[in-house]
């Protein structure tokens, strides 16, 4: 990623389209925000812009007080993990999205670690010049880690025994936070439940590095680590879906973010931009979401109210251990917090019930588009692309055949079945309809025009779509497009300076095989579900076109950094009906030969 400049400082390279039917103005202004949405205010304040410069951040890095990427509470009592665990059933990548599930594994210490070990736990350590820093199986935004994990599950060694622990990737083991009798193991944990996974955030990391748009990206990871889980659970036969019913204080109770963290500060100063200093408060992790993990094909009857009432019990539980602390002094980025407190889910929507949708398999254009690689192997083996080759070309087979695992409904065959409810790997996790999109930039994939294309990922939001980008695109279908992929071509021609450019000029969104940003529909969710959606729009944005693209031997990575209304502009879009969320890229990676891999496990017990 980009190193984000200092608070407005301009970029005045002209803005040169590739394509010459796209112009855009270099007066291009914010998009209006609605008054009384504090996400909308945040999201327009955190834009870049080609032409007013960057959202506001640090400028320069601090190292001396870079966070410490383990969260680690002493003393505590631990559970090791077998490590590496033993692999009871080895998924060839493909199968998972085209056959059903392996065999249901019974939850156990072995099929704990397995989860784990395969979604959120380091995958190498690298070293170079001095430096060595540690990689983990889910991505992060600049390799920084806010995101949390903690497991509440019945010990399978001590029966009637809950445990709430707190996962340690350095070592891979579980911190046992609190314990309790097995008394309400039906409220938290429905049969046939096994373990309820929960995330929580701490911005300090993301935001050391990044500022005040550190909160769009800890979110980002919050959708990479979900992914993550969801993958993996499903090797061992197990479903994975979002306990979207609890409250924030429900999961602040659950993850115990006033047991051993620091204090939060009474009140923040208005009109506060930032300030430095020691703040360990900052430090704090922020609960984000639970998932609920259980046998998939079944479907545990959630009472939220029950869970509610039964986490209510845990203010009273003795808590074991105390944070360690992450960094000496602090930068305070205070709409990171006010952000995050207007965004909170305080109860659960009228109505609002758990369900499960229906397991939908993802269609399969042919074998032997993947290499021979089980899914275990891609995501242990998965690696951000620091840069690419500039020339590798991919088949527009395996071009579709990606695209076709990100759609939300899997194969809806031919029963009229339209994109939207999320019933496929890995966002069946998401108890939503999907809201995101992608609008694709091609460079280098053949058989295919170079081009700009979009993936409509929700059918219900194409003529919205359609009428809201620019009149003149094509919305033709690219030949040999599946049939049951919404894949329409708006443009053709060379994009790969376009691309570069609206992603704050970095090559590697031009470099490889094709790019793309994800198009969310923003200001419509906000006002008709609540402001709660707008971290969820970025959880949306999981990590599959990672394994995708490691799946075919090649690689990928996220682009966090980009012009935003410039995004807007060049695809016709106003206000904030729609807005971009991410960027990414997916080509042949060139490795830095400098750097040596080290396996993750043992480590060099160092923090970092």
């Amino acid at each position: 990623m980009l190193l984000l400049r200092s608070h407005r400082s301009p970029c005045r390279l002209p803005f040169l389209p590739a394509i010459h039917r796209i112009t855009m103005s270099s007066s291009s202004s914010p998009s209006t925000t609605p008054a009384s949405s504090a996400a909308a205010d945040y999201h327009c304040r955190t834009k870049h812009s080609l032409t007013a410069g960057y959202a506001r951040g640090p400028g320069r890095l601090d190292w001396a007080n870079q966070p410490n990427p383990f969260l680690r509470f002493s003393p505590s009592s631990v559970i090791p993990l077998p490590n590496p665990p033993p692999i009871v059933s080895s998924v060839h990548y493909p199968a998972l999205f085209h056959s059903p599930p392996p065999p249901l594994q019974p939850l156990s210490l072995d099929s704990l670690s397995d989860l784990l070990f395969h979604a959120l736990a380091l995958s190498a350590w690298k070293s170079a010049g001095g430096s060595t820093w540690s990689l983990r199986v889910n991505p992060s935004s600049g390799n920084l880690h806010p995101t949390e994990a903690h497991v509440l599950f019945e010990h399978p060694e001590e029966p009637r025994r809950l445990v709430v622990s707190h996962y340690a990737p350095r070592d891979h083991l579980l911190e046992i936070r609190t314990t309790g009798s097995a008394g309400n193991r039906s409220a938290l944990l429905p049969p046939p439940a096994t373990a309820v996974l929960a995330l929580s955030s701490i911005f300090w990391r993301e935001a050391w590095k990044y500022g005040e748009r550190a909160l769009r990206y800890c979110n980002h990871d919050v959708g990479h680590a979900l992914a993550a889980v969801a993958v993996a659970a499903a090797t061992l036969g197990w479903d994975a879906r979002l306990l979207d019913g609890l409250s924030d204080q429900d999961l602040g109770r659950l993850v115990g973010v006033e047991k051993g963290c620091p204090a939060p500060p009474e009140g923040m100063p208005d009109n506060v931009v930032m300030s430095r200093g020691k703040a360990p408060w900052v430090e704090r992790h922020h609960p984000d979401c639970a998932v609920l993990l259980f046998p998939v094909g079944s479907e545990p009857e959630v009472d939220y109210a029950r869970i509610s009432d039964a986490l209510r019990g845990f203010d009273v539980l003795e808590w074991a251990g105390k944070a360690n602390r992450l960094s000496k002094d602090h930068v305070v980025w205070d709409v990171i917090y006010r952000t995050a407190e207007a965004v909170k889910k305080h109860h659960p929507e009228p109505g609002e019930q758990f369900s499960v949708n229906p397991w939908r398999k993802s269609s399969e254009l042919s074998e032997g588009l993947y290499k021979e690689h089980t899914l275990q192997e891609v995501v242990r083996q998965r690696r951000s692309a620091v840069d690419m080759d500039g020339t590798h070309v991919m088949s527009k087979e395996q071009f579709y055949q990606m695209l076709l695992h990100c759609l939300p409904s899997g194969e809806v065959g031919l029963g009229g079945g339209r994109q939207g409810p999320q019933s496929a790997l890995p966002f069946r996790v998401l108890p939503w309809d999907a809201e995101v999109h992608a609008a694709l930039f091609v460079h280098r994939v053949s058989g295919l025009p170079r081009g700009l294309y979009f993936l409509v990922r929700n059918e219900e939001h194409f003529d919205t779509l359609r009428h809201a980008m620019r009149q003149d695109f094509e919305w033709a279908r690219p030949e040999g497009c599946p049939d049951g992929l919404p894949l329409y071509r708006l443009l053709k021609g060379d994009c790969e300076r376009l691309a570069m450019q609206i992603s704050c000029l970095q090559d590697i969104a031009s470099h490889g095989c094709f790019s793309l940003g994800m198009i969310a529909r923003f200001e419509a969710v906000l006002r008709d579900k609540g402001e709660w959606m707008y971290p969820r729009l970025f959880w949306e944005t999981g990590q599959v076109l990672y394994l995708e693209a490691h799946a075919v031997g090649i690689s990928a990575t996220g682009i966090g950094c980009y012009f935003d209304d410039a995004v807007h502009e060049v695809l016709g879009l106003k206000d904030l009906e729609f807005q971009s969320l991410y960027h990414f890229t997916v080509g042949a990676p060139v490795l830095d030969k400098r750097i040596m891999s080290l396996p993750a496990y043992p480590g060099p017990g160092i923090d970092a």
